[in-house]
């Protein structure tokens, strides 16, 4: 999981161009993040293209729309 998150973090900064800091508190303080470390959605075992995407729709939406989680 650990590794998921570094990587997540680092698509935000690529993507959203702002410094790895706050990339790190947008995402902690996410829906995702809080859903990929609650172990009884299983989100800790997808790859983190997987989760950056449910991530991204939940900053476009507002919310998130996965219906797995």
């Amino acid at each position: 999981m650990e590794y998921n998150i570094q990587d997540i973090i680092e698509y935000i900064v690529k993507d959203l161009r702002i410094e790895y800091d706050e990339a790190m508190l947008l995402f902690y303080n996410s829906q995702t993040f809080d859903k990929l470390t609650d172990t009884e959605t299983g989100l800790y075992l997808e790859s983190s293209a997987y989760i950056y995407g449910i991530f991204q729709d939940e900053r476009n939406f507002g919310n998130l729309f996965q219906a797995e989680i």
